[in-house]
């Protein structure tokens, strides 16, 4: 599997008077395909990263190639014709005065005919669950269908890759989950390639790999299993530890022992099971 994104040796600062760069050679990878979630500490980095691959911000130096294209002032435009980014909040990417010329509006910057503007409308809606309120103007949507609405917008223009910088945050729990399953949905159906900044387990859980910042660094490079079994960590960041594990934890003070710390939530059923049949 190719790379889709190579970042090498990033370095940036907001203020070339700032004592310590914002970014300290960053480097690291994602695949054609993949799900790369980005945690960590407010201020760790992650938000600025995303910008810089999608040329909203300029590194001081260091690389960046999306689809084979290395990003400069040059080529800036064509790297973003390959990124579609949904950002915390989706207030601030409405155009439109309805949701249907809303996701339309990126298409017809570009020039898409409108026999195909309508029908990579209706997909990207139906995509979302959002086809009853093409008519409805944006503003009335609650946070949840806003956010539907801004992804909608971004897989309509076919993008290779989709951000999403914290897109789930302003949401509440099951909004989360429903967005979360969405993006699941998406990517099955295209092979997009995404890169997450969350703080959401079930975002990460999703994710083929976490990168994990720290002060503008890449501290570590890790499956989810791998980070959800390093409770300690968890906390270092600011996170819980997954269902999952605290089932497990509550089990064990009756007795009962699993394979591991951390199981996904169909690895516990089983394992759950498998107890229970031989009681």
């Amino acid at each position: 599997m190719t790379n889709m994104i190579d970042v090498s040796n990033l370095y940036f600062k907001y203020d070339s008077e700032q004592p310590a760069y914002t970014l300290e050679d960053v480097t690291f990878h994602v695949k054609h395909g993949e799900w790369l979630s980005i945690i960590g500490h407010n201020g760790s980095g992650k938000s600025t990263t995303v910008r810089l691959i999608d040329g909203l911000l300029a590194a001081e130096s260091g690389q960046i190639v999306v689809g084979g294209i290395t990003l400069s002032p040059d080529t800036v435009w064509d790297v973003r014709q390959k990124i579609g980014m949904v950002f915390q909040n989706p207030d601030n990417q409405f155009v439109g005065a309805t949701v249907e010329d809303d996701v339309a509006f990126g298409m017809e910057n570009k020039g898409v005919s409108h026999a195909e503007m309508a029908e990579r409308v209706k997909d990207a809606l139906e995509l979302v669950g959002m086809t009853e309120f093409m008519t409805r103007e944006p503003a009335r949507l609650s946070g949840g269908q806003k956010q539907r609405v801004a992804i909608a917008g971004a897989v309509a223009m076919r993008p290779e890759v989709i951000i999403l910088d914290e897109a789930t945050s302003m949401l509440d729990p099951e909004g989360r989950l429903e967005l979360i399953k969405t993006m699941q949905a998406i990517r099955e159906r295209y092979g997009m390639t995404i890169v997450s900044i969350t703080h959401d387990l079930d975002e990460v859980a999703l994710s083929d790999r976490v990168l994990v910042m720290k002060q503008g660094k890449i501290v570590s490079d890790v499956t989810p299993r791998q980070l959800f079994s390093e409770e300690d960590h968890l906390l270092d960041l600011g996170l819980e530890s997954p269902f999952t594990s605290k089932v497990i934890d509550k089990l064990a003070e009756y007795g009962l022992t699993f394979s591991a710390n951390y199981l996904t939530e169909k690895e516990l059923e089983n394992e759950l099971w498998a107890l229970l049949s031989n009681r």
